[in-house]
């Protein structure tokens, strides 16, 4: 299976505090990375290295074999990457059809693209009117897949989507995640707590302790019994 983004010996963190020590990481194309790990073993922090929020003190960041490590935010998402953070972010005051048109809005195919978003997460659309600042935890973070997927990503960051979300939203995020990876085009690079819902999805998977990787592997659920037994270390 061929690469979409290739993450190798990054070193990264906040100030003089180093988080990230030589991680390397691997994104199938049309597929899903998953990195599990304890709080505060440098998930998020290796997702913003990605993204480019925070730069690496060492390391390369390559998308499609492009060396991307120096670029801003903005250039990756212009190349085809989208970050979702945690937090089920949104605009709340602004609606459910307002926070998907403010996406939306200058892209030539807004619309579609929008529809196609509405078709994924069809309870949106029936909550269109309604300020997401009112959605339920696992509405809002359906609303933050769905403006991301309106950019037509090539690469989704997710930052835990399951985190503090009902089991039938999980498995709704779980069947939209495998229906869109399965078509094509997009690759995902997961970072999640929850074990079951990574490995289902996950074609390879990345245990983070301390800021370093001390296991990895094909994903699948016959890993997921390792993956625990690495956690539990």
């Amino acid at each position: 299976m061929s690469t979409v983004l290739e993450i190798t010996a990054l070193r990264a963190g906040y100030d003089r505090t180093t988080v990230l020590h030589e991680v390397t990481v691997t994104v199938p194309e049309n597929g899903v990375a998953a990195v599990l790990g304890h709080n505060g073993a440098g998930k998020s922090t290796l997702l913003r290295a990605a993204m480019g929020s925070i730069r690496p003190t060492a390391g390369t960041v390559l998308l499609d074999g492009e060396d991307i490590t120096r670029l801003a935010p903005h250039q990756r998402v212009a190349r085809g990457m989208a970050y979702v953070p945690q937090g089920q972010q949104s605009f709340p005051h602004l609606t459910t059809a307002e926070n998907l048109r403010l996406v939306a809005d200058g892209r030539p195919d807004g619309r579609r693209a929008v529809a196609e978003a509405l078709d994924l997460f069809p309870v949106l659309g029936e909550l269109s009117g309604r300020r997401a600042g009112l959605l339920s935890g696992g509405q809002r973070q359906q609303l933050a897949l769905a403006r991301a997927l309106i950019t037509r990503p090539r690469v989704l960051l997710l930052d835990e989507p399951t985190e503090g979300i009902q089991p039938s939203v999980v498995r709704e995020i779980e069947d939209v995640i495998l229906s869109l990876t399965s078509r094509g085009g997009l690759s995902v690079l997961l970072v999640e707590q929850h074990v079951g819902f990574a490995m289902r999805a996950a074609q390879r998977y990345f245990v983070l302790e301390a800021g370093r990787v001390t296991s990895s592997g094909a994903g699948g659920t016959g890993a997921e019994s390792t993956v625990r037994e690495a956690l539990s270390v």
